[in-house]
């Protein structure tokens, strides 16, 4: 057993930092783009609400696995072909979106209306009360759900394996298939992904520990 996981140890090093490299994508894009996105949901003109609505709700009622599947075979049926990385890292993206832009619409709608009347009422600009008054209250809200999102990021870059990309799973399966063990390395991809993914709860329950408005 020992023998195997030390000759599987290289392939899956190169797995993992196939995964890491996705999941890092996936968590900055959806980042920035749910950010965006939830902004607008919240304070932008009611069109533009409608249609971040709608996508929020139909993105987050597609499963992971059907929308990687869209995004490799349904796109080049309109013309727009992208590599089989590049549409995973696209699915997991709009998945993850979708989750933040509601992160945000909590955090931010968990904020008094009496804050942003108090600084309307001394004269700040829309861009300063958000980044005076509101965003820094809701980030202590927004924060621990973030990162406990972040955790389902790394597991669902498990999936872009179907598509072929050499991540830790494909990099797991490939060795199975020329040792024809598969319970340890399995057991092994399991201790990896438990690994990486308590430490990030770990993280979360710190984050919430030290913002958190009542302690105890």
């Amino acid at each position: 057993m020992l023998g195997q996981i030390a000759y599987a140890l290289p392939f899956l090093a190169q797995g993992f930092a196939v995964t890491l490299w996705v999941s890092l994508l996936v968590v900055v894009l959806s980042l920035v783009a749910g950010v965006m996105m939830g902004v607008g949901l919240v304070y932008g003109p009611t069109p533009l609400r409608w249609v971040v609505r709608i996508f929020s709700d139909t993105i987050r009622g597609i499963p992971i696995l059907v929308l990687i599947f869209f995004v490799y075979y349904g796109l080049p049926a309109i013309g727009i072909h992208l590599e089989s990385f590049w549409a995973a890292v696209l699915a997991l993206t709009l998945f993850k979106t979708a989750q933040v832009i509601e992160y945000l619409r909590g955090a931010v709608g968990s904020i008094p209306k009496g804050q942003s009347e108090a600084a309307m009422a001394i004269g700040l600009t829309f861009r300063q009360r958000l980044a005076y008054v509101i965003f820094p209250q809701a980030f202590r809200r927004f924060l621990p759900p973030w990162i406990n999102g972040v955790t389902d990021a790394v597991k669902g870059s498990a999936l872009v394996s179907l598509l072929g990309i050499t991540d830790l799973m494909h990099a797991i399966n490939q060795v199975i298939g020329r040792t024809y063990e598969a319970m340890p390395l399995y057991i092994l991809g399991a201790v990896i992904y438990f690994a990486v993914n308590y430490a990030l709860s770990l993280a979360s329950r710190r984050l919430e520990r030290r913002f958190s408005f009542i302690r105890e």
